[in-house]
C-alpha cells in the first residue's frame, strides 16, 4: 500500500492525517497517511529510511523541519532562494525526493478575492510559515508590512529578503493600524504561550487571519469576532495546502466539492 506522512515535532496534534485520508476514502484509493513523530536530530535517518521505500510517496513537513528539510533533498524549484522554506516532499517520476512549498498558495486562497494592494499589513512572526506568507503578500503587492517578532533582525531579513517595504519590531510593540492580521507564529497554540495582541488600532474593515489550528477558534480571533471584524481560521489555510500536497503524493486533485464534510469532520 502506498501512503504518505506528516512530520514534526511535536506532530500528535495535526488533524493532516484526517484531510488526507477523508479525500482518499472519498476517492477509493487504496493508500494511506500518517503521522510521524520526528526529532530534529533524526530527521536525516528520516529521510534515509523513506528514500529507497517505493511504497512511501512522500511527506509534509511541520514545525521543526521546514527549513531543516531543504538539506536532505532535491530543489529543482529552487525554493531555497525563493520561500527558503519547504512544507512538502514528493517523490518525482525518477524516483528522486524533491521539495517544494505549498503554504504559500494555502494562505492565499482565502484572500484571493480581497484587494489588499498597497494596504498596511501586520504579520507575527520569522519562522518557516512567516516566510511563507510573506512569499505571498510581496505577490499580492501590499505594503507596507509590520513583522512584530522575536528577533527583529532576523524579521527586517525577512522584509528584505522579499522586497517587502515596513518595519520589523519586537513582538511586544503595539499593533499598527493595518488592513491585514495575520498570526504566522505558533503562539496561541496549545501547548505554547498565548498571543497577547490589543486590535484596537485595526479600522473596522480589518481582516484577521490566524494560522493556528489547534485550537481553531484561538483567543486571538475570538478577541477578532467580538470586535466584528472579519476572521480567516487556520483550517482554511491548512486545507489549502494539504490539497495541493495531496496531488503531488497521490497523482489526482481531491474531491474540494466536499470541504463542507471535512471542515465538520476537522470540527468534531
Amino acid at each position: 500500500m502506498t501512503y504518505a506522512d506528516v512530520i514534526g515535532d511535536p506532530i500528535a496534534h495535526s488533524k493532516s492525517p484526517l484531510i488526507h485520508r477523508f479525500w482518499l476514502s472519498a476517492l477509493g484509493i487504496d493508500a494511506d497517511y500518517r503521522a510521524v513523530p520526528v526529532p530534529p536530530v533524526g530527521l536525516g535517518e528520516y529521510f534515509d529510511a523513506r528514500r529507497d521505500d517505493p511504497a512511501w510517496r512522500g511527506c509534509n513537513i511541520t514545525l521543526p523541519h521546514k527549513l531543516a528539510a531543504l538539506d536532505h533533498v532535491g530543489d529543482p524549484g529552487e525554493v531555497r532562494d525563493s520561500i527558503g522554506a519547504i512544507n512538502t516532499v514528493f517523490r518525482s517520476e525518477n524516483g528522486a525526493l524533491q521539495g517544494t512549498n505549498t503554504d504559500a498558495a494555502g494562505f492565499y486562497a482565502p484572500l484571493d478575492d480581497t484587494d489588499l494592494a498597497g494596504k498596511p499589513v501586520v504579520v507575527i512572526g520569522s519562522g518557516g510559515a512567516a516566510r511563507a506568507v510573506l512569499f505571498a503578500l510581496a505577490r499580492m503587492e501590499v505594503g507596507p508590512v509590520t513583522v512584530l517578532a522575536r528577533s527583529p533582525l532576523k524579521a527586517a531579513a525577512l522584509l528584505s529578503r522579499f522586497g517587502l517595504k515596513g518595519e520589523a519590531k519586537p513582538i511586544a510593540t503595539a499593533v499598527p493600524p493595518a488592513n491585514l492580521l495575520v498570526n504566522a507564529s505558533v503562539l496561541g497554540m496549545a501547548g505554547h504561550a498565548p498571543l497577547e495582541l490589543d486590535l484596537a488600532p485595526l479600522p473596522d474593515d480589518a481582516i484577521v487571519y490566524d494560522i493556528v489550528y489547534a485550537p481553531l477558534e484561538t483567543p486571538l480571533l475570538k478577541q477578532a469576532a467580538a470586535r466584528g471584524l472579519t476572521t480567516v481560521d487556520g483550517l482554511e489555510m491548512l486545507v489549502g495546502q494539504a490539497a495541493i500536497a495531496f496531488e503531488l503524493f497521490f497523482g489526482v486533485a481531491p474531491p474540494r466539492d466536499r470541504d463542507a464534510a471535512l471542515r465538520d469532520l476537522l470540527l468534531q
